[in-house]
């Protein structure tokens, strides 16, 4: 491993991608709400070009989840390929690079939108071709997907500027950046949930066991991604595919419903840190049928329930259920919730999710529900910093 000179960062913290990118992404989760639901109730103001609910998606769906996404694919990557990984410098300078493209975004009435733009455009780029260097290397073709995700989102990330810079507002980048994070969610929690049960059901609650990836699968994905890239279409002006869309929105969420059973989640109630898995993944599917009926009734109040069952909570419970047990097994703690990740993490995000989507359904109660649903997220993501920040600073 590449050394760092000085006694600034610990040798360790560049082992791998986790330690550096999970606490990162978690501040960000945090600090971004904190500053925008104040912006938005018109109480303070950012130094950034891009209008309050823009700089919220973009630094939710291009900051906060490509973090994530980082920290999981550098650690997973070696385990998949059976490389070394990303470590030393390399990791640094990928993680400062991501750090910039913060910064840039939200001090761009200073330094112009089009270099803040360019600098935070690089990251996804940069990660996409180190993890597809490494496959490639492996011949590790099954996992080629997750590359094509990860382009679907750099593309959506430069329609994303270009709108604002041709529209001033968002017309369509938003739902093709959510769209390419809901199906790598999909893919991912469809290995590890099933996985993840059967262990702990194998050694603490013997019986009927989840079953693994199948056709069945394969045909959720498939209707899944039909339907969000009917839903992208109908944002770019297709209108005439707003009903059907719904449908498909609708089948998709009876059919990851029908999918997450297969996994049994009623077996998992005894150890909250394989329940949160399935607790995160129930908003995937919600988030199908708000949308999807919002299409077919034109309910603008279920367009953004159903937007906040899939963000703050198929994301962002999936994405603390993820980190909680990553950072605690390559750590080397016994894979059980503590009562302070249980209460202070993991009660919090599903708070938060549920008090987001009744902002959208009750909007009279937004400046009551709003700041109470920002209060949850913000404790449940500094809760991680706060509880695994010293496992992570650990050495081994």
């Amino acid at each position: 491993m590449t050394k760092i000179p000085g006694p600034a960062i610990p040798q360790h913290l560049l082992s791998g991608g986790f330690r550096l990118f999970f606490p990162g992404s978690a501040l960000v989760a945090a600090l971004s709400i904190a500053i925008w639901v104040p912006w938005f109730l018109g109480f303070m103001h950012v130094p950034t070009l891009l209008p309050p609910v823009a700089w919220h998606q973009h630094e939710l769906l291009f900051g906060f989840v490509p973090a994530v996404i980082a920290g999981f694919l550098l650690t997973a990557v070696p385990n998949w390929t059976g490389r070394p990984g990303l470590k030393g410098l390399p990791l640094l300078a990928l993680f400062l690079l991501w750090i910039a493209g913060r910064l840039a975004i939200g001090f761009s009435e200073w330094t112009g939108l089009l270099g803040a733009t360019l600098v935070t455009l690089a990251f996804l780029p940069v990660l996409a071709i180190f993890v597809l260097k490494e496959l490639v290397a492996a011949s590790n073709r099954r996992n080629y997907k997750i590359v094509a995700v990860l382009v679907v989102l750099s593309a959506a990330q430069i329609l994303f500027h270009r709108e604002i810079e041709r529209y001033g507002r968002i017309e369509m980048s938003d739902r093709m950046a959510l769209s390419a994070i809901l199906i790598l969610v999909s893919l991912v929690t469809g290995r590890i949930i099933p996985a993840f049960t059967g262990n702990w059901l194998k050694a603490n609650n013997p019986g009927r066991l989840p079953q693994n990836f199948a056709p069945f699968d394969l045909a959720v994905m498939i209707l899944a991604g039909l339907s969000l890239a009917m839903w992208v279409a109908v944002a770019a002006g297709s209108e005439d595919l707003r009903a059907p869309t719904g449908l498909l929105m609708i089948l998709a969420g009876i059919a990851h419903l029908t999918r997450q059973a297969r996994w049994c989640p009623e077996r998992t109630l005894r150890e909250p840190l394989v329940t949160i898995l399935h607790v995160g993944y129930l908003f995937i599917p919600l988030g199908f049928l708000l949308t999807g009926l919002s299409m077919l009734l034109q309910v603008s109040g279920f367009a953004s329930a159903g937007i906040h069952a899939w963000t703050t909570g198929g994301i962002g419970v999936v994405t603390l259920a993820v980190m909680t047990r990553a950072t605690r097994g390559h750590t080397g703690q016994a894979l059980t919730s503590p009562r302070t990740t249980t209460w202070l993490i993991y009660a919090p995000i599903i708070l938060a999710a549920a008090l987001r989507i009744l902002v959208a359904l009750l909007p009279q109660h937004t400046m009551l529900l709003l700041p109470i649903a920002a209060f949850a997220w913000i404790v449940a993501f500094l809760g991680y910093v706060v509880f695994y920040m010293p496992l992570i600073l650990r050495k081994g």
